[in-house]
């Protein structure tokens, strides 16, 4: 195994002084709060939920909708949840990746891919068109190996990256290490134009407010208890209020669904993340890394990580955590924390005296298929999207669009995919669920220890389509 199992006094001294607060919404950047409804409204269309799948739809609904109005409600703050505690990687992938996406839908690879760069390109636009400063930088992603048996994984994915129409450079150990200075990297692959990277929080409160230049209302701090038929519509009630809608868009994300159905296919899973201190420039000299890619590394258990605007580097990932419910106290658990230092410092050992300035977990939209699917309700007056599994910054534009075009009753060519069309399958019931979550956590550890092999569970799993994602 790449990655010590141990963790030394030195990687857990690195966390003595940390913060357990999200990075980036540690910021003089962040909006007050707004205020919370205690009206009753109407709508055309109802958001519910405050992060990149909610504000994509409304900002989307406005400019395919002109004229008709638009709330968007959110239990806490915009960027709060998962949208405000991710590394900022905008991916163009709709499938959580070549590998997984032609596992599940081999015969519209071709087309999930152009679907997915036109999104990518769409975001861009929309980022500069509206003046969003979000620390937006095309920089793609480095895929890197760190055992010699993820260098032949690394073939196989340039090889499925041709076959979808997608341009990737693969790299030996030198040219790896040319662009990023780590004695582990035994190879990379570099997707050039398909990640581009951003502060995921400014891009989500420069959403808000142009989605307010053009008339829609937000409200914060506002949880909204039920959804029932009223009349012709859909009532959204929340604790002191409630908006009267047309139509309703759910971006709950890993919150606990309004739709009970939702919760036969979502599971929360905790991802944790650690932020440097800024590097000096000797420090940032002995590593290189001038072009601030997005890199992770190839294992079952993999890392993620990236440079900001001031010079640190974010680095999450390795560990999924399920707990078996929603609860921001999973957020201060250590061990990934320690882990995820120990992890840093057998990367970059010309780092070891770097501390950590953030620690931050965030909770993951999962279901087994490790990409987003959609539903309607109500009578088709209630749509949602959810399941991301990761990659939903990019992703959640798309989703947001499959949304819109279900409450329209509009087939496209969004609607028409295999993808959209068909749910994952369903996890099974406590206690079996958190026993079987356990049980392949511990055998994708064991996989990345024995060189990528997978056992007989694991490749169980595999054939009927139900899995649980590092």
């Amino acid at each position: 195994m790449s990655f010590p199992s141990e963790v030394s006094p030195q990687a857990r001294s690195a966390l003595a002084d940390v913060q357990f607060a999200p990075f980036w919404l540690d910021s003089p950047d962040r909006p007050e709060a707004r205020p919370g409804l205690v009206v009753d409204l109407e709508a055309d269309l109802v958001v519910i939920g405050g992060g990149f799948s909610g504000l994509w739809t409304a900002y989307e609904a406005t400019r395919r909708f002109p004229g008709r109005s638009v709330v968007l409600i959110e239990a806490d703050r915009i960027a709060e949840g998962a949208t405000g505690r991710n590394g900022g990687f905008v991916a163009a992938s709709l499938t959580h990746g070549l590998g997984n996406g032609f596992a599940r839908w081999p015969d519209d690879m071709r087309e999930l891919s152009r679907l997915g760069q036109d999104n990518l390109e769409a975001i861009v636009a929309v980022i500069e068109a509206e003046g969003i400063d979000c620390d937006l930088v095309r920089s793609g992603e480095l895929d890197v190996a760190v055992e010699d048996y993820q260098v032949a994984d690394l073939h196989e994915m340039a090889d499925l990256a041709q076959a979808a129409g997608v341009d990737m450079q693969l790299l030996d150990a030198e040219q790896t290490r040319a662009m990023v200075n780590s004695p582990t990297y035994r190879g990379g692959i570099w997707d050039r134009s398909g990640v581009v990277m951003v502060d995921p929080a400014r891009l989500a409160w420069g959403l808000a407010a142009a989605c307010e230049r053009r008339g829609v209302q937000i409200f914060e701090g506002t949880r909204i208890v039920d959804l029932v038929r009223d009349g012709g519509g859909v009532r959204a009630k929340a604790d002191f209020g409630s908006v009267l809608a047309g139509r309703v868009a759910l971006a709950t994300s890993a919150y606990p669904p309004l739709l009970r159905r939702i919760s036969h296919y979502v599971i929360p899973v905790y991802d944790s993340v650690l932020m440097t201190e800024p590097l000096s420039a000797e420090q940032r000299a002995a590593i290189g890394w001038s072009g601030r890619e997005g890199m992770s590394d190839a294992g079952n258990q993999f890392h993620y990580y990236r440079t900001t605007e001031d010079g640190r580097i974010l680095w999450g990932g390795y560990d999924a955590s399920y707990y078996g419910d929603f609860s921001p106290l999973h957020e201060r658990e250590g061990t990934p924390y320690a882990r995820l230092s120990e992890h840093f410092r057998y990367t970059f050992p010309q780092l070891s005296e770097v501390r950590f300035s953030h620690a931050w977990a965030g909770a993951i939209d999962t279901c087994s298929r490790f990409s987003a699917f959609w539903g309607t309700a109500l009578q088709g007056r209630v749509a949602y999207s959810v399941g991301f599994t990761g990659l939903g910054v990019g992703a959640s534009r798309f989703g947001a669009q499959v949304m819109l075009d279900l409450i329209a009753s509009e087939q496209t060519e969004r609607t028409s995919l295999e993808m959209v069309r068909t749910k994952p399958l369903p996890f099974p019931p406590q206690p079996l669920r958190g026993a079987g979550i356990a049980l392949t956590r511990r055998a994708i550890d064991r996989a990345d220890q024995q060189q990528g092999h997978r056992n007989l569970w694991l490749r169980t799993l595999d054939r009927i389509g139900l899995g649980f994602d590092s």
